[in-house]
C-alpha cells in the first residue's frame, strides 16, 4: 500500500525545535539525525554540523519528514502547500488549532459552515495547516 508523508525543508535550523513542537500536538515517536552524527557528516561544511539531516515523527496515522538540508535540486516552488489535520471531534480542532497558532498567525478562526468545522493557522514555523472535523 502506497502511502504520502510530508517532507519539510526549514529554514534556520529550526527542524528539531519544529518536529518536537509537532510532536507536542500530534504524539508520535520522533527520530532525529543531525549531521554531525550521521556517517555523511564529511559532506557537509563546518556551518551545516548544528543542522538536522533528516527528522521523522510517526504515529499511528501520519508521517511527517524534515530537514533543514536545502535541496538545490528543487529549481522553483510549484504551489504552496499546507498540511490538513483531520480531527475527530471540535473540541479536538479547536485544541488542535490554539496549539498550532501559538507564536504563529490565524488565517481563519475555527468556524461550522456546511461541510463541518475547520480553522487554518500558519505555524511559527510558516508551515500552513487545515484542522478539520466533519462534525458540526
Amino acid at each position: 500500500m502506497s502511502k504520502i508523508c510530508a517532507y519539510i525543508n526549514f529554514k534556520n535550523n529550526k527542524c528539531s525545535e519544529a518536529m518536537a513542537f509537532y510532536q507536542s500536538i500530534l504524539g508520535g515517536r520522533l527520530n532525529l539525525m543531525p549531521v554531525k552524527d550521521s556517517p555523511m557528516k564529511a559532506n557537509f561544511p563546518e556551518e551545516a554540523q548544528q543542522g538536522m539531516l533528516h527528522a521523522d515523527l510517526t504515529g499511528s496515522d501520519f508521517s511527517i519528514l524534515g530537514t533543514d538540508m536545502p535541496n538545490p535540486n528543487i529549481e522553483a516552488v510549484a504551489g504552496i502547500v499546507s498540511l490538513t489535520l483531520t480531527c475527530a471531534d471540535k473540541s479536538e480542532v479547536q485544541d488542535k488549532f490554539t496549539k498550532l497558532a501559538e507564536g504563529g498567525r490565524v488565517v481563519h478562526e475555527v468556524m461550522t459552515f456546511f461541510a463541518g468545522t475547520m480553522g487554518n493557522v500558519i505555524d511559527q514555523y510558516g508551515i500552513g495547516w487545515g484542522i478539520f472535523t466533519d462534525e458540526k
